[in-house]
């Protein structure tokens, strides 16, 4: 990193020396921390080693067995981890993701779970694949995270919200750029009610990337949105971008007006966003389609002359457009009269299988909800 410094700088004499010494310092830093971890990094480098400890990865003794290992057959001592530790953080530090990440999951099979530092070094394993963009490791770490999170090892519910939080924050990364990864977010954030707590207390910005991942995901979008648009409407009076009211506008007042201006203002949204740049395509066709559900379910008739300049397109090209819609999407209840110009919805009843569905979806969020009120009782 201090090389592009100086690279960047060339034309600055007295910078490029700043910067020189600073780099001659890190390769010095480099170089004692390296000599001090050379023989934990012996040990760990031997190919027995790594066949005992890739066999214990998934083993919940696993650090146990594989001390009991290295204590027998090497001079290794739980000491040296330390150092092995403050090594991997030097060249995090330096840019060198590769080896901190081998070194972190050496670390981290290695030290029990009450260890000081055993968050940190799920932190600094799950940064490292996400700067490398290893997107399938990355997803590993994440869901070792969550798990070590929701096992409250904190003394306080507030840095238990804190790491929940910083959880949600740190799972973007990875379900925006992991192929089709958004309807474990919509799950995590929506569906898993201490996570939704979090997101409502500490962050409803996040509530953006919630609605956007229900937007453009194709799975079970009908029963999320519903769970969508109930936290939305209880939240917008604390939180409101032109994502969210978008979605106020088509479900909540069913102002069509309005929630075509907002789609407009949703480009410049998610052009500017990081995490959601890519998704504006998908976005917004998935848009149009909840847009033409809702006008279609509302009206039940509407000719095609007057949804063509809503769309801003010919008679024809609508026509198209829509029967591609049904056709891809599988919109139930729509078809469209050619003799008359019009698009018919027809009203679909609701089976008995999806009403004890969402019945006991409904028990199971309220039966969290109870457990979780008594257990506060009893503390």
């Amino acid at each position: 990193m201090v090389d592009n410094l100086i690279n960047d700088y060339s034309d600055n004499e007295n910078l490029v020396k700043e910067f020189e010494t600073k780099k001659k310092q890190i390769m010095e830093e480099r170089e004692r921390l390296r000599g001090i971890c050379n023989p934990v990094l012996t040990v760990l480098d031997r190919d027995d080693v790594k066949e005992v400890m890739e066999s214990m990865t998934r083993d919940r003794e696993g650090n146990t067995k594989m001390l009991e290992y290295l204590e027998q057959k090497s001079e290794f001592k739980m000491e040296m981890l330390d150092s092995l530790y403050k090594y991997a953080k030097f060249l995090y530090e330096c840019g060198n993701y590769l080896a901190t990440s081998t070194y972190l999951e050496f670390y981290r099979i290695l030290i029990p779970q009450d260890d000081p530092n055993y968050l940190n070094a799920l932190y600094g394993k799950l940064a490292s694949e996400i700067l490398m963009q290893s997107w399938d490791h990355a997803r590993d770490d994440l869901n070792r995270l969550r798990a070590y999170i929701d096992s409250d090892p904190f003394e306080s519910e507030l840095e238990l919200l804190q790491h929940r939080a910083w959880f949600l924050h740190w799972s973007l990364y990875v379900y925006f750029n992991y192929p089709k990864e958004e309807t474990k977010l919509s799950n995590y954030f929506l569906n898993q009610q201490p996570y939704l707590n979090t997101i409502q207390v500490l962050c409803p910005h996040l509530l953006r990337y919630l609605a956007v991942a229900v937007v453009t995901s194709k799975n079970k979008q009908k029963i999320s949105m519903k769970d969508l648009i109930k936290v939305i409407d209880v939240e917008r009076y604390n939180y409101q971008d032109p994502v969210t009211e978008f979605l106020s506008c088509l479900y909540i007042d069913f102002d069509f007006d309005a929630a075509q201006t907002k789609l407009r203002e949703c480009d410049s949204v998610l052009i500017n966003d990081f995490f959601l740049t890519h998704c504006l395509d998908d976005f917004r066709e998935s848009s149009r389609l909840l847009i033409f559900e809702m006008f279609c379910r509302i009206h039940q008739c509407i000719s095609l002359e007057m949804l063509a300049n809503r769309l801003n397109m010919g008679n024809a090209e609508a026509e198209r457009w829509i029967v591609n819609l049904i056709r891809n999407y599988r919109i139930e209840g729509a078809k469209i009269d050619s003799q008359s110009g019009q698009v018919v919805m027809s009203a679909r009843p609701i089976s008995i299988h999806e009403q004890v569905m969402e019945n006991t979806k409904r028990m199971t969020i309220r039966s969290q909800q109870i457990a979780l009120q008594l257990e506060k009782s009893k503390n």
